[in-house]
């Protein structure tokens, strides 16, 4: 009854969220995800992290491997590097 009574007065609060769209998010649209299509099949490493910041003109850099837990956010200025078992970069994109 009580987790009933904590829904239901929670319900409206719910309602009043709002969630921002890629197009909305404030920061670059572009993370610079083209600039760095070169580094498909290479082996990732740390000391890339900068120079491929720099190169992209993102914030941030997400190194997501298999099995990583990820976060369902989207941001317009983090650039995601998934990579495979071995280390290699398989894709490179904005989000």
């Amino acid at each position: 009854m009580m987790r009933l009574l904590t829904f239901a007065a929670l319900l409206p609060l719910m309602a009043c969220t709002t969630t921002l769209k890629p197009e909305d998010a404030s920061g670059p649209l572009d993370c610079g995800e083209t600039r760095v299509a070169d580094l498909l099949g290479k082996p990732w490493t740390e000391a890339m992290r900068a120079p491929t910041l720099k190169r992209t003109g993102a914030r941030t850099i997400r190194v997501i491997a298999p099995g990583d837990a990820v976060t369902m956010d989207y941001r317009t200025d983090r650039l995601n590097i998934e990579t495979d078992a071995a280390g290699r970069v398989t894709k490179v994109r904005c989000g």
